[in-house]
């Protein structure tokens, strides 16, 4: 097969399609994400097998199993997905200034309160281009654990990156700092380490499940936080799942101050004195360095986050919203 030839099967609908089956694990969950019958994504993988002379799927697995030529084409074709809608991004960006689309990621972490706060100011600025209200600019936002949010946005899934760690080494990213977190070990009254007296050591927690939030990233090494060797876990999705699980008493664990302080005062927690100092979690935000000034609608969030009060509340002002 000649090269030009190769280049037209390797579509864009191609690329798409070996994600979709790679994601759902199965031809027919694939099948029913794209609003195609089982036998379509078959025959279509067929063609795509022959015109490039190599096998994508291994044929003796019962699940969508890819082969190393598979996985190679997989995550070269996402790398083009994702360049193909940056170029089309900055071509609409360059005819009018504002982005089509302002993707966020954010960990679970950030107060929302003080993200909606942000985010209806946003649609209530004039874009000054005769609309009749707000930038056309469409906000996405995604939730991402620890890992889950840098990984966002170094794979370009996101503009902007709110509650990240430390900059990865060698990462082509601008990273500011946001705010210290404060994080406080806390348990239901009915909890064995809440009768327990004096300070709490490490071997006297250790003894007892810890509830863990998930890790969010696919391809970056996930982050553990506070778990001690051979301690039992109960993995939970998320910091709302987390505060429920501590409020009946299904383990021990850490959470923003001002996300349990309500909690606290009210007696659903309590917060025993531990071994460990006050803890304190350094957060960040940040964003690609394309080489190009940003697009109005990510001048616009980074001037937010420049100030004080807003970065505050970002890492602060949990309470008086539901998570």
């Amino acid at each position: 097969m000649s090269q030009t030839d190769k280049r037209r099967v390797l579509t864009p609908e191609a690329l798409a399609m070996m994600d979709s089956i790679a994601r759902s694990g199965s031809f027919a969950a694939a099948a029913r994400e794209m609003g195609k019958v089982p036998s379509a994504l078959t025959y279509s993988v067929r063609q795509l097998e022959e015109a490039l002379d190599v096998l994508l799927f291994d044929r003796r697995s019962r699940q969508a199993e890819l082969t190393a030529a598979g996985q190679e084409l997989l995550v070269e074709g996402r790398r083009l997905l994702q360049e193909m809608d940056a170029v089309a991004n900055r071509v609409r960006r360059v005819a009018t200034g504002w982005e089509s689309e302002l993707t966020i990621a954010i960990d679970d972490a950030v107060a929302r309160r003080a993200l909606f706060d942000l985010m209806e100011s946003f649609y209530q600025l004039s874009p000054g281009d005769g609309a009749p209200s707000g930038p056309p600019t469409r906000l996405k936002l995604r939730v991402e654990v620890l890992s889950g949010t840098w990984e966002a946005l170094l794979s370009g899934q996101a503009d902007l990156a709110i509650g990240t760690s430390a900059q990865p080494p060698g990462s082509s990213v601008f990273c500011e700092l946001l705010g210290d977190m404060e994080m406080v070990f806390c348990v239901a009254p009915h909890h064995a380490l809440a009768r327990q007296e004096g300070v709490l050591s490490a071997a006297d927690i250790a003894q007892h499940r810890i509830i863990a939030v998930a890790d969010s990233a696919r391809s970056l090494a996930p982050m553990t936080v506070g778990v001690m060797p051979g301690q039992e876990v109960l993995t939970v999705p998320s910091m709302a799942t987390k505060l429920e699980a501590l409020m009946r008493g299904l383990g021990c664990g850490s959470l923003p101050v001002s996300m349990v302080r309500r909690h606290i005062e009210a007696g659903r927690l309590v917060a025993p004195p531990t071994y460990q100092e006050k803890r304190l979690f350094p957060m960040h935000y940040a964003w690609r360095n394309t080489g190009q000034p940003p697009g109005k609608a990510l001048a616009w969030w980074l001037e937010q986050l420049q100030a004080p009060k807003t970065r505050e509340a970002l890492v602060h002002q949990h309470e008086g919203l539901l998570l």
